[in-house]
């Protein structure tokens, strides 16, 4: 176990040559937050200080730290096989049977699964499922890819050009903006007009997507790709109207839908998936995250059989079907995947979830009362809320005041994990097993952060 102090050279030197989301600068200035165990909804410093995990890791740690059942899942299959792959019709066991459930708990019309390591691969290998599927049915023009503004899908170079946040693509080059489009973000409360209801909204964002897809011409637009809640952009939750009228859109054109599950999938927002929730019907899905509960990297592309049967075709003209990676379908991962699944039937936890989300809903919309909050969201046990530097009319922080980040630093002071995320949001996804009694202590760090937030916003400092 690492002894060091985490403002120590030797926590600033640990192998990182860079480190993901943060102002290098400054991290080798102050150094990593390290941890060094966890329990259930509690994590632990080397310094002995003890935090609620209110982001569940990132996004991905369901079952909570220390659960045993999938620390023995890893361990059995470590023992018997460590690894096989699954390239030239080679597979296993686990991962056989990982693919088997998740289809039978897949929406319609999902029917086959592609095995990858990363939300950010599941996203880039689904953009080259779609190019190789609309070459197969001699369309090779139909290549373009639609998601939303604020949008988040990976940092791999495909899926870095569809996530719309600046932060990920400046600097990088990302060169193929011929190939990639955003829409607004269905966000009533940033992209409404003044007394637009929720069904004049979706509509209107309906009709942009539309006209987006006529004028680059429906024989080249492929795909709408959209997380049903979106997630790192600000957990900003769709009118229940919206995706029923994009999908319409998307129908008329033949535009495939690829729901990105990555935060969404396996009960976060109190059914199995987004796409229940908010009446989605995809034609390819992304998963990732808790999946494995973020025990083991893992991730999946499940897609329509109709899909699946032009792309087995056309791998048959070809003599092979050449994509894959070293670890896709690795077994390990697949083996605690299923182990996962099995305790998110045994222990009921979608029931768990619909049970304590009315908890976390009221105080999630308490906090809207809060003078810094503009805006507090969620469903199920995902939430955020928007600061504000004037509540009457939405006035936002300047950018260089990091309202946010200086939230969630205060959240560490209360001994709360949380994370800062654009527009000034604070995101809030806790794991699914947490309880009332943690939910309140969740909120109760928030709002003293938020009014040390305010406090410290007053005083210019």
């Amino acid at each position: 176990m690492s002894t060091f102090a985490p403002n120590s050279p030797e926590a600033r030197d640990v192998a990182y040559l860079v480190h993901p989301y943060v102002d290098l600068r400054a991290h080798e200035r102050d150094g990593p937050l390290v941890i060094t165990e966890g329990h259930g909804v509690w994590v632990r410093d080397n310094r002995g200080r003890e935090y609620l995990e209110g982001l569940a890791g990132l996004w991905c740690v369901a079952l909570g730290f220390g659960e045993r059942r999938l620390v023995e899942a890893a361990r059995r299959q470590m023992e018997r096989l460590p690894y096989t792959h699954t390239f030239a019709g080679r597979s296993s066991e686990p991962v056989i049977d990982l693919a088997e459930r998740l289809v039978r708990l897949a929406p319609a019309p999902l029917a086959k699964v592609f095995f990858v390591n990363s939300g950010s691969e599941a996203v880039d290998t689904a953009i080259k499922l779609v190019w190789y599927y609309n070459n197969a049915r001699g369309r090779p023009e139909k290549k373009r890819i639609i998601a939303r503004r604020r949008a988040y899908h990976g940092v791999t170079v495909a899926a870095g050009h569809l996530t719309g946040l600046p932060y990920v693509r400046e600097g990088f080059d990302l060169p193929m903006s011929h190939l990639f489009f955003h829409v607004t973000p269905p966000s009533l409360y940033r992209e409404g007009r003044p007394g637009e209801s929720p069904a004049a909204f979706a509509a209107r964002l309906a009709g942009e997507l539309d006209a987006l897809i006529r004028a680059l011409g429906p024989e080249t637009v492929a795909a709408f790709v959209a997380e049903p809640v979106m997630g790192a952009g600000g957990v900003i939750v769709p009118p229940a109207e919206y995706f029923p009228a994009v999908q319409e859109v998307l129908h008329a054109h033949d535009v495939l839908m690829i729901a990105d599950e990555v935060i969404t999938g396996f009960g976060r927002t109190g059914r199995m998936w987004g796409s229940e929730t908010f009446g989605i019907r995809p034609d390819l899905m992304t998963v990732a995250k808790q999946l494995s509960s973020g025990y083991q990297p893992i991730a999946a592309v499940l897609m329509s059989e109709e899909i699946y049967r032009v792309l087995a075709d056309r791998s048959h003209e070809l003599g092979t079907f050449g994509t894959g990676f070293t670890w896709g379908g690795h077994p390990v991962p697949a083996a605690v995947a299923l182990e996962t699944l099995r305790i998110y039937e045994e222990d009921r936890i979608l029931d768990h979830v619909r049970a304590v989300a009315p908890r976390f809903r009221a105080r999630l919309e308490r906090l809207a009362d809060h003078p810094l909050v503009g805006e507090a969201r969620g469903v199920g046990l995902l939430g955020a809320v928007e600061l504000v530097r004037d509540k009457a009319d939405g006035t936002p922080f300047a950018p260089e005041v990091k309202a946010a980040v200086r939230a969630v630093g205060h959240c560490l002071a209360h001994g709360l994990i949380l994370r800062p995320l654009p527009g000034d949001a604070v995101g809030i996804c806790p794991p699914l097993v947490i309880t009332e009694d943690e939910i309140d202590t969740l909120f109760d760090r928030l709002e003293a952060a938020l009014d040390d937030t305010a406090r410290t916003l007053a005083a210019g400092h």
